[in-house]
């Protein structure tokens, strides 16, 4: 999915609930379209967010044609549980909450 000019995935970030271990976890999930490109679980939600923005760094790239070289320089403009822009040097992307997308198809 393209909105505006930028390549755009889904994201899912949510906090899971606790198990056997005994410390919280984070879990992040990143979507194009139907197809989950990438997924995990961090310690913390800046981690989380961290291996987010390089999930999607890499899969920008790779969605052009290019290699990512270094993907964990991704920077985030905007906050997490909202649109964020996303900066990859030569690609640029949008990070949308996972179910924002039929809200955008219904106001566009």
């Amino acid at each position: 999915m393209v909105v505006g000019d930028s390549l755009a995935f889904e994201y899912a970030l949510r906090p899971l609930p606790l198990g056997r271990f005994t410390f919280r976890r984070w879990r992040w999930e990143l979507w194009h379209g139907p197809v989950l490109r990438a997924s995990g679980w961090r310690t913390s939600p800046s981690h989380a967010e961290r291996a987010l923005r390089a999930a999607a760094s890499y899969w920008a790239h790779e969605a052009v044609g290019l290699r990512v070289l270094r993907p964990d320089l991704a920077r985030a403009h905007g906050r997490f549980g909202s649109v964020v822009q996303l900066d990859c040097g030569a690609v640029a992307c949008v990070l949308l909450p996972r179910g924002e997308e039929q809200a955008l198809e219904a106001t566009g």
